[in-house]
């Protein structure tokens, strides 16, 4: 694997700018609209007044009433405009009602309508920039993947330009720009096929997204974990001819005074193993490094908007396939640290890569550790497509939720019941992977890992086995496939640390 290895591909997103003053050459002007009392009302300001006379916003007013437009939320109505530009309305509801996740989705649903517009300018940024940023650069977010050039319509980069002269604007602009491509990133490396992604491979390569922003990486190949005693991470991966690894980087500004580490399940691809999943909807399964690529976001974020928190984070690699070599339901293996856990089903492969990283990141002692995982179909079942569940230590697990749903990625604190701590025994073993009861599966798997948390560790572990990999139909700023979940939920996270 070449050292210089990169992503073979990446999406297309729009160009966000921030001006003073509207572009000399520009294709469409979007402007929201609400309801009002009895018709739709602009959702006037400084901007708009700018760009607009009062005259030119009153034929605007009349182009949307003649078309029939309607302000309710997500709505899109294209109108001549002024001689100004062509304008694009974007509903948003009921103005008391507008919150910064409405904003986010009416971005979103507004980028993905541009069709091959070229330049465009928008009064909505005087509403939230921030909001307004991370809606149309998450949504405008593009992945053609690996189809041959004849195939693919190659269209033109949009560029979306913000109208301010506000220096406070330019600091929330630069974050935010900062935001979006970080959950960019994360999306990238997880709709890559399974082909090109690999440990090995992705193991190189988050090592070199991460070098490009001054951050110290190491890896430890399939010789150096044996050596260690990294016996879940082996384990996985040993049905596959492509060995595991183990990627450790690391963020230490000066003067920082508290630390997190951050894990991240790296499964380039899940069959099952010896415990083979059904085949259909399979191909699915190269998103299960989600949380590994969520964690290798976050820190890069860190690094990029200069937190002043120490983060550590560490992604274990492996490929869970079925062969002569590969682990078997009655296996006994021994973790990183000592534990030792019986194998009953080698589908819950994720949690014993996790564990040996969890307990490897305590060894420094963090103040906090946060784990993510494309982990159970259980919390599927139980949150549905787009909630993550949070488990761990009652205040952190907490506070890691809210913050969730805060930022727009929902998220939903859930127990884990005492009556598990017998179900998670074995016989033979220290620990057994899974409970063999069809009952909390996401609690099961989450008491599990919490015998690898480092005594007096605040701990969350994040189950986002439905939110990473949209399989639905796109809407708002999410599309298909990788979402980039929770990238934005740790980035705050780690800012509401540092800041407290």
């Amino acid at each position: 694997m070449a050292k210089d290895a990169v992503l073979p591909v990446r999406g297309t997103v729009a160009e966000l700018k921030l001006e003073k003053k509207l572009p000399k050459k520009i294709d469409a002007v979007i402007i929201a609209i609400f309801e009002g009392e009895d018709s739709i009302e602009l959702a006037g300001g400084e901007v708009l007044d700018f760009l607009f006379s009062t005259a030119q916003q009153g034929e605007i007013l009349t182009q949307l009433e003649a078309v029939g437009a309607k302000a309710k939320i997500n709505s899109i109505t294209r109108i001549p405009g002024t001689d100004v530009a062509p304008v694009i309305a974007v509903g948003l509801g009921k103005a008391d009602l507008l919150d910064d996740e409405a904003l986010r989705r009416a971005c979103g649903t507004a980028a993905r309508s541009l069709n091959g517009l070229e330049n465009i300018a928008t009064t909505i940024g005087e509403l939230g920039l921030s909001a307004a940023v991370t809606g149309f650069g998450l949504g405008s977010y593009s992945y053609k993947g690996l189809r041959k050039a004849t195939e693919v319509k190659e269209d033109k980069t949009t560029s979306i330009t913000f109208i301010s002269s506000n220096k406070a604007d330019k600091d929330a602009f630069v974050e935010a720009q900062i935001i979006v491509e970080s959950v960019l990133l994360a999306r990238d490396f997880v709709n890559t096929p399974s082909s090109h992604l690999y440990p090995e491979s992705y193991a190189v390569m988050a090592s070199n997204e991460a070098s490009k922003h001054g951050l110290k990486t190491t890896i430890l190949d399939e010789k150096q974990l044996a050596e260690q005693g990294f016996g879940g991470i082996l384990a996985v991966g040993n049905g596959s001819a492509r060995k595991s690894r183990l990627l450790s980087i690391e963020w230490k500004p000066r003067k920082a005074e508290k630390s997190i580490a951050l894990v991240g399940k790296g499964i380039t691809f899940d069959t099952g193993g010896i415990s083979i999943k059904p085949g259909a909807s399979m191909e699915n399964m190269i998103s299960d490094m989600g949380g590994s690529a969520s964690v290798l976001a976050t820190i890069i974020a860190a690094a990029r908007l200069n937190l002043p928190i120490n983060v550590s984070a560490f992604l274990p690699m492996a490929e869970n396939m079925p062969s002569g070599d590969a682990f078997r339901p009655g296996d006994v293996i021994t973790h990183f640290g000592g534990i030792t856990s019986e194998i009953l089903n080698t589908d819950a492969e994720g949690r014993l890569v996790l564990a040996d990283a969890i307990a490897y990141a305590s060894e420094d002692k963090p103040d906090y550790l946060i784990d993510a995982a494309t982990l159970t179909g259980a919390q599927l079942v139980a949150l549905g497509l787009h909630t993550s569940g949070v488990m761990g230590t009652d205040d952190f697990r907490d506070a890691v939720a809210s913050t969730g749903r805060s930022v727009g990625e929902q998220a939903w604190a859930m127990p884990i019941p005492e009556e598990l701590d017998e179900q998670v025994k074995s016989p033979v073993a220290d620990l057994r992977n899974v409970t063999n009861s069809r009952f909390a599966g996401m609690s099961a798997a989450g008491r599990y890992l919490q015998e690898f948390v480092g005594e007096g560790i605040e701990w969350a572990h994040v189950d986002i086995a439905g939110p990473a990999y949209n399989t639905a139909g796109e809407f708002g700023y999410t599309p298909k496939r990788a979402t980039g979940q929770p990238v934005r939920t740790f980035i705050q996270v780690l800012k509401d640390l540092a800041e407290g």
